[in-house]
């Protein structure tokens, strides 16, 4: 199985071109089945992620995905996330990346109603990417509350079971991955690897890096799709 991370369109930064990415949706519609965790998979089957959930998924992203009834995870990291927001999209998709969290009150996340109405399309399933989208390892992170309260905080909001975790930055090490099995089900990572499916590599999903397309299908190319597969075997005798 392959698990594709993205995160914008036509953004500065970890971005992809919008009729690129376009393109690229098509070329999935015509060859993949999207599946999403704990879904059945088949020889053709790919799970597709998408990372923090700026407002750009919901006024760019999200209407491809109908367009060409595809079904994607959206990682969602809870303390950005307001209720509502009535600013115009341009303003909100206006701000550089590396400013997007610094400016979440001007709504440059999907809002809570947006959530509801994207997951009420049967498209879309949540993922908690933490509470302050911080790196786990770091010493001052309080595990706990990014893990259990980023959970409760979506269920509450969206009435929906979250049994997926995106880790921020894709930072963890085996007694995080211990206390995230705690809660969650599944857990993602990036690696540029495929697995079998979702019972992932030692416990953790793999994705590849579906950010700076540079044509429809550059991802899956033969080549690469090698090295994808030659990185999976690697990190399971290793245990890595």
């Amino acid at each position: 199985m392959i698990s594709v991370m993205y995160h914008h369109v036509n953004s500065d930064r970890c971005s992809n071109n919008l009729e690129i990415f376009e393109q690229h949706l098509s070329y999935i519609q015509k060859n993949f089945t999207t599946v999403l965790p704990g879904e059945r998979i088949d020889e053709n089957s790919i799970c597709l992620t998408f990372d923090d959930a700026y407002s750009d998924f919901y006024f760019l992203i999200y209407p491809l995905l109908k367009k060409y009834n595809l079904k994607a995870l959206l990682a969602v990291p809870s303390n950005y996330i307001l209720d509502y927001c009535d600013l115009e999209p341009t303003i909100r998709m206006g701000f550089e990346h590396n400013d997007l969290f610094k400016n979440y009150t001007k709504g440059t996340f999907c809002t809570y109603t947006e959530l509801l109405e994207m997951i009420g399309s049967g498209l879309i399933v949540i993922a908690s990417h933490s509470c302050t989208h911080s790196n786990l390892i770091q010493k001052e992170i309080n595990l706990e509350q990014e893990l259990e309260h980023s959970k409760k905080t979506l269920e509450s909001k969206l009435n929906v079971t979250v049994d997926s975790f995106v880790f921020p930055f894709g930072k963890y090490n085996k007694e995080i991955l211990k206390e995230t099995k705690k809660y969650y089900k599944y857990a993602f990572r990036i690696g540029n690897a495929v697995q079998e499916d979702f019972s992932g590599i030692n416990g953790v999903i793999y994705r590849i890096d579906g950010d700076k397309l540079d044509t429809k299908s550059s991802i899956f190319e033969w080549k690469k799709i090698l090295k994808y597969k030659f990185k999976a075997f690697t990190k399971k005798v290793t245990n890595g």
